[in-house]
This record gives structure tokens, C-alpha cells and sequence, in this order.
């Protein structure tokens, strides 16, 4: 949610609606530091503040023992039911919700070192037993993890450390001095047993492994700028009025070469999606994961085991290193705000997380330096009217907003606070509601006796005690309201300037043989080089990401003078002209690509238009286009049937096939398949054959059929939607990369060797220009080609 909550929404919008019209149009015509000054007063303590707080109850992100023992407990039935990972997430929300060093999170953290073992995590769930070790684990119970430790270290092959942890389990049985009771007995069995596998793997070790060359990573070309951060030499910083800063190409630059690697100045992890752990009816707490439970909270590496927030329930990292650094460097004044942020959205979460990275003296530095000359800094007209077209030199680059006095474009807080609020485009309403929210922040870090952490003046918990002897006012102190007008930069910056970081996640139980993944979006980032780039509705770049770090790298050959172009979203493939017009005002601009250009003077219908178009339910010619009846193309046949009709058709197909695929989750391919194909033969009386659900309903029937191992049924599906896919992105695509990733994996599947290696050589030629040859899918290719390249010949000859 990068909005705040609509209740929020709401309720600003009503207070704006009551103010005087003379305010009104004061606050409409301010600048952001005025805004703040006439703002402050704005939030009344029994009106908005109140309502806020009642949204805030429904964001729990304390510790709540209660929830800690319900997940426990759900996660002890899902592990009877051998539903590992669904246990290890419920251990890890009970973890979440205990006490730090108390003995209940070393249950927690126990019980998950088991699920991890279940799910073959050996190294992770030796983690988890140090943990459960460290947090005071119950004594009476320390030889069943004990044990589950050695096993850990048979299992790594590291046999005298497996040795060492069973003569601590022996001195403790022994020590404890009762041999009688069932789980003694127990206990006293499996250690004996795992002795005999240790004495049987020292004597009889297992037979070297073929000395195997590691996989040959291509070397990407690099060489860094020395004008732009992060940057290749490749690339120049221009300026003109009419497309603002933008990088050009200063030389040939060929499909996959690397043109940007950056890291996030600032990222916040978003929510996303929840996924239901197990069913049954509602409970007191919710037992569906987000992306909040799956990701460190910090560096967005996919969670294992994570480790909680010493302060909340809400935030999780993937070691305690990543706890550590966040808490310094920003957690521990966001922590107890949790669901303040939460309500008031993403945005407003990156705006306060830049200001407290940035520290608060530099916010300080600028915000004043911005004061100095409010007309031109708000103008960006006036602005490129002294900037005139800069020359490609460092020496030129000097006046570019951002740059530094030596000309150098960095990716720091001085290059975040030069790209453009637009301040002066954005609604007076969209304004009022952001300043409301920045205001409710900084009075929330006043009255919790934070400001002096924001300011970095002391600790806050030496701040609170002395906050409690005196009485904070209602007004913001004059340093919380620069931190105010700061934010509220930030917070209208991010409409314009946010980067989505996304990740290629699991779709559906992610245990077939065959991975289908899709993007989702992980987190909200500024990323100050990467919005140099301006928008394309058909961009000459591909960005990746891993963890909060971006690469850009050519998709198509760039001749030197030609500009670098990213999509911000609406792409030609995916969208008609005048839907991607509508779409780019959110930024404040008309888009001029060429795309759109030859969309726009030209009567040629877009690619999106012909192959998504609907066909005559009565004898599939394609139908024309009307306002609000769409009519046969074939005279002969002249029927006429209402848009809504066959939107309303299609919308009923979409729904039937995601039932298909929730017949699939739920182990029942049969019924999956049955249905999908009844879809498929629906779709085909009244849909163009080029449509793209046609492609998506034979890519799932290719899921069906994978699951069930009928190789060949599922290579000829996801085939048909491979042409399908290649029609609306192009042979060169990434769509088509991902495409024929999931085809090798079924051709590799089925033992059709020559047909999985064309396949994997292909997707690799796709795949390393658009991710580059480090990517996971990359590897996984070359594993799948090194493992068919060494089968012995007389297999390769029986298949």
C-alpha cells in the first residue's frame, strides 16, 4: 500500500473539505516549507489524531504472548501433518511475538530447528539450535536438540563435529541419571544409532566425487564512470529543458552489456500479497504470510529462518547482523511506530527511512540551501532556463541538480533531494493529505520522546526519561518541522521517482518438478542514478534486481548520442496508446516516445489492439471496433454484440481459470485439467487466437500436465504459448526468456535431450542479456546442460 489506509484518505479529505476557502487557497499556492508552518496546527488532537489512532489498533505489531502460543500451536499440527513449511512459518510468527531470552522464543526457535531439518536445511537449522541454546532452552529437553545437532553434522559430512555433539548428549543422559522412562529410552536409541552411522561413514567414506570444472561465468563488460556513481564509461549526464537530467550513450553499446549497478539509497519492504498457510475458519490471529514474513526486512534476502525484531512483531531479518545495523541506523525510532507506518503507507514509510539514513544534520544542510532560493527551486522552468543545455563535461555537469561542486553525480541524500516533488502538479487535495500524514508523524516521534534519535543527539531512551518531567506543546519544534518538510519532499517525490523493486517469486506450492514464477513487487526504493532515465513505452534496458541492488543492462543495441530509456510501466506490448497516455499523466508528463508517435499519427492499430481483440461468437471472424457494440467483420454474417457483454464473458473466463489453478493447489489435476480445457474451448468462440489468455490458459495446462509427469502433453502446450507470448513481446523478449526457461525444465524433465538443449541455449542467449549470466535461471540452465551433456551414451541411446 504506498497510499495510506482509504479510512485516512477519507477523513483528510473531509478536513479539507471544511477548512476555510482562504486557507485553502494559501496551502494550494504554498511552498513545501509553508505548507509545514500552516499545517502543524491542522491536526486536531480529537478529530484526525483520534481517528488515526483507531486505524493504528487494527495494525498489530507488538508482542503479544497469546499469538506467540496460538502459532506454536498451529505450527506444532501442521508439523504432525508433515506440512514443514508451512510449520516453519508459524514457528517463526511465534517467535515474532515472544519476549527476547526468554525461554518460550527458544522453543520457538527449537521447534523450527526441527522443521528445519524435515526440509533438508541442515546449516539454517544448526542456526536455530545455537539460538534456541543462546535464548535458554528448558535443560530437561537440551538432548533431543542435541541430537538433532549431530544429526545436522552427519548430514554435512562433518563427522568429528557429529562426534563431539554425541558425547555431549551421552554426558548429559548420564548426567541426568534416569534411564527408565520412554524418552529416555528413546533418546538413548537414536544416539546409539547415530554412533553406528558415524563409525560406518569413517570407516567406509564415501567415494570422491568427480573433480567437475566450475561452470564458466562470461565476464560482463565494466568499467565505471567517473562522472556518475555506479554508472558505465559508456554512459554521459545531459540536461535540456525539455527532457530535464537524462543519460546518453557515448559510445556503441551492445545487447547485455551492463550500463548501471546500484544500490538502494532507501527501501522499505512492502506487504504484498498474503498467502494462507492452512485452512479452516478465522481466528483471533492471522495465519497468512506476506512478503513481511518471507524477506529481511533490511537487505530483502529471501528468510530461512528470521530472526525477529527485539521490539516489535513486525519487522524480521536474515541474521542477527542485519537486526543489528537496522536497529542503529533507523529501526529503533521506526520500532515502536509500526503501525502508524503501516497505515499511512509505503510512501510515507521511505520519506521518514531517508531522513533517518540521510541523518539529520545533511536533511538539515539542504532543506535550508533549499530556502535560499524557493522560486527557482520550486520552477523547474526557471531552473532550466540558468541551466541552459549543459555540456557533457564534468566542468558542465557542476549546475545539473544533484551534482556535486566537482561535477561528480552520486547516489547520496543530495542527489535524492534534487530529483523533483513536482509540487506544484500534484492535486491541492493529494497535498493536504501527504502534509497531514508527515505532520502525524513527527508529532508521534515528539510525544514518544524520540526527536532527540532523529536528530542524532543522544540515545532515546535517555530522551524519554528526561521527556517524562516535562510537558511536550501540541506545535512541532522548529527542528522536527525541517524533518516535516523534508518528508513531505520525499513523500511527493516518490510518485514520480519510486522504483518498485520486484523478484521472480513462486507461484502456487513452488514443490513440482517444473517452477513457474511470476514478478511480484517487493519493496518501494529510491534509487537516485536509475531515475535519471527517463520513460519508453519501448525502453532499450532491462533492470534486475538482487536484494535492494539494481543492473541495468542493455536489451537492444544503442548507438553512441541515443538515450538510455526505461518503462515505468505501461509498455507498447502490454498496452494501446491511449491507455498508456492516461496511465504516464500520474506523472506529469505527455509521452513522446516513438512508440507512441507512430501509435498516435499514424491509423495503424496498435499490436495490443489486434491480438487482444475479440472474435465473432458465430463464426470467430475478428470483430470490429465501435463505441459500444462491436460488429462481425465478415458481411456475410453482420452479428452485432454489446462490449459489455463479451467484457463481462471475459471476466467470467479469468475467474473459471483461477479456479482451475486453485483445483491444481489443492492436488486435484484432473478436475484442473477438465476445467481448464472447457476455458480453453470457451475462450476460442469469441477470442482472437493471438489473444494472451489463450497463451495463459495453455501455459497452465502445461502446469497440469508437468505436475502429473506427462512430459511431452506439457512441452506441446507451453509450446502453443510460447508463439503466443512471442507475438505480443517479441522473439528477444524476457517474457519469452522466462518462457523457455519453464520449457527446459519440462524437456529435461522428460529425457528429450536435443530438444532441451536447443532450448537451454536459447533461453540462456534471452536470459543473460536481460539478467545477466550470474542470475539464478542462468545457472540453473548450465546445471540442467552439464547434467545432459554428461549422461553415459547408452543411456542417451535407450531414450
Amino acid at each position: 500500500m504506498a497510499l495510506p489506509a482509504e479510512e485516512w484518505r477519507l477523513c483528510a479529505a473531509q478536513r479539507w473539505a471544511a477548512l476555510d476557502p482562504a486557507l485553502r487557497a494559501r496551502l494550494a499556492a504554498a511552498s513545501l516549507r509553508d505548507t509545514v508552518r500552516l499545517g502543524c496546527g491542522l491536526l486536531r488532537p480529537e478529530a484526525e489524531a483520534a481517528s488515526l489512532r483507531r486505524l493504528c489498533r487494527r495494525a498489530r505489531t507488538g508482542k503479544e504472548p497469546a499469538a506467540a502460543r496460538f502459532y506454536r500451536e498451529e505450527g506444532n499440527r501442521l508439523f504432525g501433518r508433515r506440512r514443514y513449511g508451512a510449520a516453519l512459518r508459524l514457528y517463526s510468527q511465534a517467535a515474532s511475538h515472544e519476549v527476547p531470552g526468554s525461554p518460550e522464543v527458544s522453543v520457538c526457535f527449537a521447534n523450527r530447528s526441527a522443521a528445519l531439518f524435515h526440509l533438508g536445511c541442515f546449516e539454517v537449522c544448526l542456526e536455530d539450535i545455537a539460538r534456541a541454546e543462546s535464548h535458554g532452552y528448558p535443560d530437561k529437553l537440551l538432548p533431543k536438540v542435541l541430537l538433532r545437532k549431530a544429526e545436522c553434522l552427519l548430514c554435512l559430512g562433518r563427522l568429528q563435529d557429529a562426534a563431539n555433539a554425541l558425547r555431549v548428549v551421552e554426558n548429559k543422559i548420564a548426567m541426568d541419571g534416569i534411564v527408565s522412562s520412554p524418552t529416555h529410552q528413546t533418546l538413548l536409541k537414536k544416539l546409539s544409532q547415530l554412533k553406528i552411522k558415524i563409525h560406518e561413514k569413517e570407516n567406509c567414506p564415501e567415494p570422491p566425487r568427480e573433480a567437475r570444472g566450475d561452470i564458466q561465468r562470461e565476464s560482463e563488460i565494466w568499467e565505471e564512470n567517473d562522472s556518475i556513481s555506479g554508472a558505465s564509461s559508456s554512459l554521459s549526464l545531459n540536461f535540456d529543458r525539455e527532457r530535464g537530467r537524462h543519460l546518453v550513450a557515448s559510445q556503441d553499446i551492445l545487447p547485455g552489456q551492463s550500463l548501471l549497478k546500484e544500490e538502494a539509497f532507501v527501501s522499505v519492504l512492502c506487504p504484498g500479497e498474503s498467502v494462507l498457510l492452512q485452512d479452516g475458519s478465522e481466528t483471533a490471529w492471522d495465519t497468512r504470510v506476506t512478503n513481511a514474513d518471507l524477506y529481511c526486512h533490511r537487505c530483502l534476502r529471501q528468510l530461512s529462518a528470521s530472526v525477529p525484531c527485539r521490539g516489535c512483531s513486525y519487522a524480521k531479518y536474515c541474521s542477527q547482523s542485519c537486526a543489528d545495523v537496522a536497529w542503529e541506523q533507523y529501526h529503533r525510532t521506526e520500532c515502536s511506530l509500526g503501525p502508524l507506518l503501516l497505515t499511512l503507507g509505503v510512501f510515507c514509510h521511505v520519506a521518514l527511512r531517508t531522513v533517518l539514513l540521510a541523518g539529520f544534520a545533511e536533511v538539515s544542510r539542504l532543506v535550508e540551501w533549499s530556502h535560499s532560493d524557493d522560486k527557482d527551486f520550486c520552477d523547474p522552468e526557471a531552473r532550466c532556463k540558468h541551466l541552459g543545455e549543459a555540456p557533457d563535461t564534468r566542468a558542465g555537469t557542476r549546475c545539473i541538480p544533484g551534482c556535486n561542486d566537482d561535477g561528480r553525480y552520486q547516489s547520496s541524500y543530495q542527489a535524492v533531494f534534487n530529483l523533483l516533488p513536482h509540487a506544484e502538479k500534484h492535486s491541492a487535495d493529494h497535498k493536504f493529505l501527504c502534509m497531514l500524514s508527515v505532520i502525524a508523524i513527527c508529532k508521534q516521534l515528539q510525544e514518544a520522546g524520540l526527536e532527540a534519535a532523529v536528530l542524532n543527539q543522544e540515545s532515546p531512551e535517555k530522551w524519554r526519561k528526561q521527556k517524562k518531567c516535562e510537558k511536550t506543546s501540541g506545535e512541532l519544534s522548529p527542528e522536527l518541522k525541517i524533518v516535516a518538510e523534508a518528508m513531505l519532499r520525499h513523500v511527493l517525490q516518490l510518485q514520480c521517482n519510486a522504483q518498485a523493486i520486484t523478484v521472480m517469486q513462486e507461484s502456487g506450492s513452488g514443490d513440482g518438478a517444473v517452477v513457474n514464477k511470476k514478478p511480484v513487487r517487493l519493496a518501494t526504493a529510491f534509487f537516485p542514478v536509475l531515475s535519471l532515465l527517463n520513460h519508453s513505452c519501448c525502453p532499450n534496458i532491462s533492470v534486475s534486481f538482487s536484494g535492494t541492488a539494481v543492473t541495468v543492462r542493455a536489451s537492444q543495441p544503442i548507438p553512441s548520442g541515443q538515450e538510455i530509456s526505461h518503462c515505468y510501466g505501461p509498455h507498447r506490448c502490454r498496452m494501446r496508446v491511449l491507455e498508456r497516455q492516461q496511465l504516464l499523466s500520474q506523472y506529469f508528463f505527455e509521452c513522446r516516445c516513438q512508440a507512441c508517435l507512430e501509435e498516435l499519427e499514424s491509423d495503424v492499430k496498435s499490436v495490443v489492439s489486434v491480438r487482444n481483440s475479440f472474435c465473432c461468437p458465430s463464426c470467430q471472424a475478428p470483430m470490429q471496433v465501435g463505441e459500444d457494440r462491436l460488429c462481425c467483420s465478415n458481411e456475410a454474417c453482420a452479428i452485432s454484440v454489446s462490449r459489455e457483454s463479451l467484457s463481462r464473458r471475459l471476466s467470467d473466463l479469468q475467474q473459471q481459470t483461477k479456479k482451475a489453478l486453485e483445483l491444481l493447489r489443492d492436488g486435484k489435476a484432473d478436475q484442473a485439467i477438465k476445467l481448464l480445457l472447457k476455458c480453453q474451448m470457451d475462450a476460442g468462440n469469441f477470442l482472437s487466437p493471438e489473444h494472451l489468455l489463450m497463451g495463459e490458459l495453455e501455459d497452465h495446462l502445461a502446469q497440469v500436465y508437468a505436475t502429473l509427469g506427462k512430459w511431452q502433453e506439457a512441452a506441446r502446450h507451453l509450446e502453443k504459448s510460447i508463439e503466443i507470448v512471442e507475438m505480443h513481446h517479441g522473439p528477444s523478449s524476457v517474457e519469452i526468456g522466462h518462457e523457455l526457461f519453464k520449457l527446459a525444465q519440462i524437456l529435461f524433465n522428460g529425457f528429450a535431450v536435443s530438444e532441451a538443449l536447443s532450448t537451454i541455449q536459447r533461453a540462456e542467449e534471452i536470459l543473460s542479456v536481460h539478467c545477466g549470466p550470474q542470475s539464478a535461471q542462468i545457472q540453473e540452465l548450465q546445471e540442467m546442460k552439464t547434467c545432459l551433456s554428461d549422461l553415459p551414451r547408452s543411456v542417451l541411446q535407450r531414450i
